[in-house]
């Protein structure tokens, strides 16, 4: 110790020459440089996260990060001087501070360099924020030539890698904007400035920049190297992410939008007639009425209380409908009703609810009156409608009181719509309107975590019994803490379209965010003359849907006048239908896998769509591609692009390029990344990795490939999650390497979980001796299954893929939680 206290008394001597300093503190240590004269603090909050503050004034400004809520740990850190450097080392990085000009660099623990600074890379340039002094502000770093990165929340550009990219970081319909990357070294950025920010990446630095702050304030994260690691520090920063329910893994029709109670539970009773699996229906808006009563968050459309006949409800009528339209006699009298007959056929409502609202509403007044409505154009325009100020608590207080009647209804789960918010005609004077935290300017991206906070932290406080789910289109990091999944917004249905939403949707899961979807086949149907019998239209939509099948949610959407439904692309024995009705089944079959990633999300901050970067980061082929990646560890899903057997012509129709779509094959190129062995999911073949091969592929299927050594668990045919229980299921085994799976399984629906209530069973393959071992059940909970079978099958070449029940499984085993051993 006394040495220490000499070393460092000795630093500070050392360091205090032309007004440079250093001291040491208790998580890092604080510095000012000299000329120019900057401020500064280096703080540990683990081993593997670094916080970096620079500042121009004399002690750190306040300043309140909605993110972030963890708070720095005891970290053993160890220092050591050279001239004007101190090197810090936690273990699991040095950071090495140069206090003459501020700079940092970064290195994992065998000295090599992560990342840098660059020299004066941190600027500061005054300017005035509404009423308040404050900064432009800057921090720019150096990155090697060829280094990939990620992240920046979700794009549209149809790029993985961002590198030479400029950014405006602001968020909108379509663009989710994270001011964070993350390397395909295994480190993560994320710049901590809520506001309007700019990323720009060119030869000569990589930089982040915002309108508006008080100080540089940035987080380096770096755990051991991988994508895994960097996603378990972001959870650890900014909150771990929340189990979803087993019915919200279902599939999910919705369209734009069932007019009334009878329309919708007719849908679901299609569904239910042609045994087509169904676990989640959603009513879109308008339920509230006309744009004026804009999210009234209660049915006040004539057409969902049964009064059209009434004079003082028709004024609710929305918007363009014809007020002396007759309908047949309604089938149900009320809201309640349509609530009650959906939970009665085994299915979810899913509800719009949107970030603002319309004069005539109650909530409108109120905010008004509180001075809590930021009065800038919205959507629907020229309505009158503004969004609220969700940084406001008792304008999320209000929020919920409204919000708690569909609640009290039995309403499964929050379409939290316009997240971003939607923002008509805007101008500059539109951001200096004032937020209960400041100006719209400084804290315009974290509008839609605090709204789903507000959601979710009020639902919390009424019941644990129902987990919460809000569905939001707008993102911002730490949104998984609140029961919150983004789509990718109004997308266009184009073959252009549905390949941009795969990077999209993959640099939003290296922000740490698990859970995400898109609108399977697009939201706007333009270019198709919104006509789902267009077979050019039928094409795209099948690939988009079996695509979603390999999403953390499989959600069916189009906007009017298309409609989507499944029975609408034709009937059993046409294509278009049976290639939905496949993969939807397909998705059922895959829940006990995918309600196990949902586990492994929540328990091991695990990811269910991983890009390649995360599995493969030395083959450099697989990392650059944006068109492929991982579902769990174990399924390589390569979504078919582009056209195969239909095309536009003439006025957007649509037609066949060759005699017979349903007896149609034609080739997709497949990477296979290198390093294992591949599996054909279809035909249980093997093929080498590190090549481009070309997968012939059927309208009705699409290449997924199986790593070798996987252990795929695979539950009944059912026509909605919870029909039949997991007392015998196929466990598939993809010889070729050694594996394992943990299967995990809890109350479905409730917050027991997070009290220990659940279970989880490891399978371990060992291909040598062709031996699966089935260790020890660990945990339990109420309703367990104490005791079940599993039917085990070595998956080879002329054995029927696991897309069904195995006819013929090659051994069946009873198990009730003890170890079990099983030779094949």
């Amino acid at each position: 110790m006394r040495k220490e206290i000499l070393f460092l008394t000795a630093l500070a001597s050392c360091l205090s020459s032309f007004g440079q300093t250093f001291e040491k503190t208790a998580q890092g240590g604080k510095f000012q440089t000299a000329q120019p004269t900057l401020n500064g603090e280096v703080i540990f909050y683990s081993p593997s996260i670094v916080r970096i503050v620079k500042y121009p004034s004399a002690e750190m400004p306040e300043k309140k990060s909605y993110p972030i809520i963890k708070t720095p740990e005891k970290v053993e850190i160890s220092y050591k001087q050279n001239g004007n450097t101190v090197s810090m080392t936690s273990g699991k990085m040095t950071v090495t501070l140069d206090v003459a000009t501020g700079k940092v660099t970064y290195a994992d623990p065998q000295g090599e360099t992560l990342l840098k600074e660059k020299v004066e890379g941190t600027n500061f340039i005054p300017r005035k924020d509404v009423n308040r002094d404050a900064y432009t502000v800057s921090q720019a770093f150096s990155l090697e030539p060829e280094e990939a990165i990620y992240g920046l929340g979700q794009r549209q550009s149809g790029a993985m890698n961002h590198r030479n990219q400029q950014i405006h970081l602001s968020n909108g319909n379509t663009n989710i904007c994270i001011p964070y990357f993350t390397s395909e070294k295994g480190y993560g950025v994320y710049w901590d400035n809520p506001g309007i920010s700019d990323f720009s990446d060119t030869p000569y630095e990589t930089s982040f920049s915002s309108q508006v702050g008080l100080c540089s304030d940035y987080y380096f994260l770096y755990k051991d190297g991988t994508q895994d690691g960097v996603i378990a520090c972001i959870r650890d920063l900014t909150g771990k992410a929340t189990m979803f329910p087993l019915w919200t893994m279902g599939y999910w029709q919705c369209r734009e939008r069932y007019k009334s109670p009878d329309e919708l539970c007719g849908v679901l009773d299609k569904y239910r007639k042609l045994q087509i699996p169904l676990d989640g229906i959603v009513q879109d808006w308008q339920y509230w009425g006309c744009d004026s009563n804009w999210n009234a968050m209660k049915f006040m459309n004539p057409r969902y209380i049964n009064k059209m006949d009434d004079k003082e409800a028709l004024r609710y009528l929305p918007n363009g409908e014809d007020k002396n339209a007759r309908y047949p006699k309604p089938r149900f009298k009320s809201p309640e009703e349509m609530v009650e007959y959906v939970h009665q056929h085994n299915a979810h409502l899913m509800i719009s609810v949107w970030a603002s609202f319309g004069p005539w509403t109650d909530q409108f007044k109120e905010l008004d009156k509180m001075d809590a409505l930021l009065k800038f154009e919205t959507w629907p325009p020229k309505s009158g409608a503004h969004p609220y100020d969700p940084f406001n608590k008792d304008a999320r207080d209000l929020y919920w009181r409204y919000l708690s009647h569909l609640h009290k209804m039995n309403i499964d789960a929050w379409w939290t719509d316009s997240t971003e918010p939607d923002h008509l005609n805007p101008k500059e004077s539109d951001f200096d309107l004032m937020t209960a935290d400041g100006s719209f300017r400084s804290v315009h991206n974290a509008f839609p975590l605090t709204h789903n906070q507000g959601i979710y932290e009020h639902q919390r406080a009424v019941s644990d019994e129902k987990r919460v789910f809000q569905m939001t289109r707008s993102g911002y990091l730490g949104q998984q803490r609140y029961g919150a999944l983004s789509w990718s917004g109004d997308v266009v249905s184009s073959w252009d379209v549905l390949r941009q939403q795969i990077p999209a949707g993959l640099n939003y899961t290296l922000c740490g965010i698990p859970f995400w979807n898109t609108d399977i086949g697009g939201f706007f149907g333009w270019e198709y003359n919104n006509d789902c019998t267009n077979v050019a239209y039928q094409e795209l939509h099948v690939r988009w849907f079996q695509w979603g099948c390999f999403m953390p949610l499989m959600r069916n959407h189009c906007s009017s006048p298309m409609m989507n439904e499944i029975d609408l692309f034709g009937k059993e024995g046409d294509w278009a239908y049976d290639a939905q009705k496949r993969i939807i089944e397909l998705r059922y079959r895959l829940l006990p896998y995918i309600y196990s990633l949902d586990g492994a999300v929540v328990q091991e901050d695990g990811t269910m769509m991983r890009p390649l970067v995360m599995d493969f980061a030395h083959d450099r082929k697989a990392i650059l591609l944006d068109d492929e990646y991982m579902f769990g560890k174990n399924i390589l899903v390569c979504p078919v692009t582009e056209p195969l057997y239909t095309k536009k012509v003439e006025k957007n129709k649509g037609v066949t390029t060759v005699p017979d779509i349903a007896k149609a094959s034609a080739p997709v190129e497949v990477y296979l990344p290198k390093g294992t062995k591949w599996i054909d999911f279809w035909t249980n073949e093997t093929v080498e990795g590190g090549q481009h091969i070309k997968r012939e592929c059927p309208v009705d299927i699409l290449p997924l490939y199986i790593k070798a050594g996987s252990i795929l668990p695979l539950g009944p045919k059912v026509q909605y999650t919870t029909e039949k229980k997991w007392d015998n299921l196929d466990i598939c085994i993809y010889p070729g390497a050694n594996g394992e799976f943990v299967l995990y399984e809890d109350e479905f629906d409730n917050y027991n979980y997070e009290k220990g209530m659940f279970s989880t069973i490891k399978f371990s393959w060992d291909d040598a001796s062709r031996t699966l071992t089935i260790s020890n059940r660990k945990g339990e909970f109420p309703k367990m299954l104490k005791r079940r079978s599993f039917r085990i099958t070595l998956m080879q070449p002329g054995k029927q893929s696991a897309e069904t029940v195995m006819v013929s499984a090659d051994k069946k085993v009873n198990y009730s939680g003890k170890k079990l051993t099983i030779k094949l």
